[in-house]
């Protein structure tokens, strides 16, 4: 076929009516578009050929040319096709079959081959025995998460099982060295391509696994499917599976996609990753355990004032509580309270003073002997009973008249009643 600019229109291909109109170069591209959907050849076929002019666009569209003796075929392959279609780094001078449907582009008046698939010439029957092979062994439980080791965090012993030259191993021993110097890192010297690149692989995951190290990392670098069928093997994927030390699988680049990768604990997307999740940055840790160490302290430090605080308060307490202190305690009250008895005893002798000071004035008053000193005298019978009426006694009785400074005995020779005293 050649670009539709250059087509000479037959008018077999035309409605009759066209013979008497004319049309825009749009119309005519419109025209020829819809014989191309209409062909159903044309929807859905598979091209063999050369890759040329292969361009990786930055939106994710990959344009390019299919070549052979024959002729051309322009080609594109769309972002959203890629991750199901695309399983090799595609370049200049592959031999490749691309499935797809081709269509015209009306805009620039060309048609190309829109690919759904690409896959290497000749690649055809291995990709069928390894999806044949991912359902067999996906449908024995290999697969399953439940069966992934975590990869260690801090792990200081590294194993390899890949080539003992090419870029892997220089990667993952460069990038390793860059992390952390400090790791070890065993490298069991594995064929990885060809034959008997399946036992040797094998091999090296038991040697290492042996060896009881904290991480295994299984790879090699990029290539064809054929270049990397032996990491599609099952020997290689039950070696894997039956491992004790976890698994990365590091097997060709990103878009490389092999058995070992599912079965594996965890799949880097190249041996450069691999090195990165399997070595921990030495950088990194100490720069989290300061970060540790300094939280560490503040939280010592809170944690001594906190104590402080509260070593502060048990000592005030134990103060309080302390028996010498009790003690003077209740002795000052004792004290205070003797303060106040003396004073309440003061206060109370002061108040019997002064009662006791107007009794015996009171009682100053009623004295006999104070009556007797001013003139008077007090007269008792023989039976010592004072008298106070004449009619106590009789004429002829002895009475006893007592005066201030002495008694008198006198004999009573007349009782006169009817005399009144005289306040004169």
């Amino acid at each position: 076929m050649a670009p539709t600019s250059q087509l000479v229109l037959s008018m077999a291909f035309l409605p009759e009516f066209m013979n008497k109109n004319i049309y825009s170069v749009g119309q005519v591209n419109t025209y020829i578009r819809q014989m191309f959907a209409e062909d159903f050849l044309l929807r859905e076929l598979s091209v063999q050929g050369e890759v040329s002019n292969c361009k990786y666009h930055s939106s994710g569209h990959i344009y390019f040319t299919l070549k052979d003796a024959e002729g051309t075929l322009s080609a594109i392959m769309f972002k959203g096709n890629r991750i199901r279609g695309l399983h090799f780094p595609m370049k200049d001078g592959d031999q490749v079959v691309v499935t797809g449907g081709i269509a015209v582009y009306e805009r620039g008046g060309t048609y190309q081959i829109y690919a759904r698939e690409i896959s290497l010439a000749g690649a055809g029957d291995l990709y069928a025995q390894y999806e044949q092979r991912k359902r067999e062994l996906e449908e024995m439980g290999m697969f399953a998460p439940e069966y992934k080791k975590p990869i260690p965090k801090y792990a200081m012993r590294v194993g390899i099982v890949t080539a003992p030259t090419g870029a892997a191993v220089r990667d993952i021993i460069q990038i390793s060295r860059r992390r952390n110097p400090f790791v070890e890192l065993i490298l069991f010297p594995a064929q990885v391509q060809g034959d008997g690149a399946v036992a040797s692989i094998v091999s090296g995951i038991r040697a290492l696994d042996a060896l009881g190290l904290d991480v295994l990392i299984v790879g090699r670098g990029g290539g064809s499917i054929e270049d990397l069928w032996a990491f599609n093997e099952e020997e290689v994927a039950r070696a894997v599976f039956a491992c004790n030390t976890p698994v990365i699988s590091a097997v060709g680049h990103e878009t490389d996609t092999t058995i070992c990768d599912y079965v594996a604990d965890l799949r880097a997307p190249t041996p450069s990753a691999a090195a990165e999740q399997a070595v921990f940055s030495f950088a990194d840790w100490q720069a989290a355990l300061l970060s540790e160490q300094m939280m560490l302290q503040r939280q010592m430090q809170r944690r001594l004032e906190q104590c402080e605080q509260r070593v502060s308060g048990y000592a005030k307490q134990l103060g309080y509580l302390c028996p010498t202190n009790r003690l003077n305690e209740k002795r000052q009250y004792c004290l205070s309270m003797e303060q106040r008895m003396q004073q309440a005893m003061e206060r109370l002798l002061e108040r019997n003073k002064t009662q006791i000071a107007l009794l015996a004035g009171r009682l100053d008053g009623l004295s006999p002997m104070k009556t007797l000193s001013q003139g008077y005298a007090y007269a008792v019978n023989g039976d010592g009973h004072g008298i106070t009426s004449v009619g106590q006694v009789h004429v002829g009785e002895q009475v006893q008249l007592l005066l201030q400074d002495g008694r008198l005995t006198t004999t009573i020779a007349e009782i006169d009643e009817d005399v009144a005293w005289n306040s004169n």
